[in-house]
């Protein structure tokens, strides 16, 4: 018998984005898209799926419009889900997002529009909330006084390293059009991420799965829940499209990131092997069980802010 190169992870997060939620008065998207029929249909695959995340965390746009109503229908829709698997959730802005709205409805706090930046730790993994919106606009920026507050808290690690969750991705898009939505002056925030203790960076907004780096750190992009984008359209253009939703799983480990992309909708299901008939196959092949405890933080609790 061998034991399998690695053990379970330490840390499990659920990565959604853009869910694009509408009041229930309000028109559909594209008069076709029902944003919060989507997100039900991927809350059900993930109840479904048995996993049990230590977070759920969803990279902005969480409602299309910034409508009270809309923040009232996602809390319903996820809330309860985080709920039943023992999860936590962190909410990200963006860009179709309200600062004020957003506060009120999801935090409950009180009504501003100051960026909504935080700090939250999971048992010794810390994740960073950073607000790249720019009120009244599209594309994304990241000001002087958060990026004097990003350095400061970077300044202390984390004993299980930092994930940074933020809604405009510090990457290319494959679409051109994407240009003119996207995170401006991205080698500021380089120069504050360099060196620290980032392990991943987690973003939305683009509507397809991708993955690169920035500043030295893995950066992956969920796809959305409500609609994504078509990679196949002709060169040059766009082409959304109500079909390909997805969300992704992080596997945090030791030494490792893992992120994966889960779509929304399988067409079909070819076998089921399950649990107890993996570890059996496991066994026939030599290979001993995975080792089920992940440990805890090696050191203190980090602080929290926000």
């Amino acid at each position: 018998m061998r034991t399998a190169e690695y053990p379970a992870p330490e840390r499990i997060l659920l990565h959604l984005s853009d869910t694009h939620l509408r009041a229930p008065s309000t028109p559909r998207l594209f008069d076709v898209v029902d944003g919060a029929n989507r997100l039900a249909d991927t809350v059900g695959v993930i109840e479904a799926s048995g996993i049990r995340p230590d977070a759920i965390i969803v990279t902005g746009d969480l409602a299309d419009l910034g409508e009270p109503g809309a923040y009232a229908a996602l809390r319903g829709l996820v809330e309860p889900l985080a709920e039943r698997i023992g999860a936590r959730v962190l909410w990200v802005m963006g860009n179709h997002d309200e600062r004020g709205a957003f506060r009120a409805g999801l935090y409950d706090e009180a009504s501003d529009d100051r960026p909504v930046d935080r700090v939250d730790e999971l048992d010794g993994l810390r994740v960073i909330t950073l607000d790249t919106s720019v009120p009244g606009h599209h594309h994304g920026e990241v000001s002087d006084d958060q990026l004097m507050w990003l350095a400061g808290v970077l300044a202390t690690p984390a004993p299980l390293g930092t994930i940074l969750a933020m809604h405009h991705p510090p990457v290319p898009s494959v679409l051109p059009l994407a240009a003119s939505v996207e995170l401006h002056d991205q080698r500021r925030l380089a120069a504050v991420l360099r060196g620290t203790d980032v392990r991943a960076i987690i973003a939305g907004h683009l509507h397809y799965s991708t993955f690169a780096t920035f500043a030295g750190i893995p950066v992956s992009v969920a796809s959305s829940t409500c609609y994504a984008q078509d990679l196949t359209v002709p060169t040059g253009g766009t082409r959304p499209q109500d079909g390909a939703q997805a969300f992704n799983i992080v596997h945090v480990y030791d030494d490792t990131v893992v992120h994966s992309v889960v779509p929304v909708d399988a067409p079909r299901a070819l076998e089921h092997i399950d649990a107890e008939e993996a570890q059996r196959r496991l066994g026939l092949a030599g290979v001993a069980p995975f080792i089920a405890a992940r440990k805890d933080a090696p050191t203190a609790p980090i602080p929290v802010l926000h």
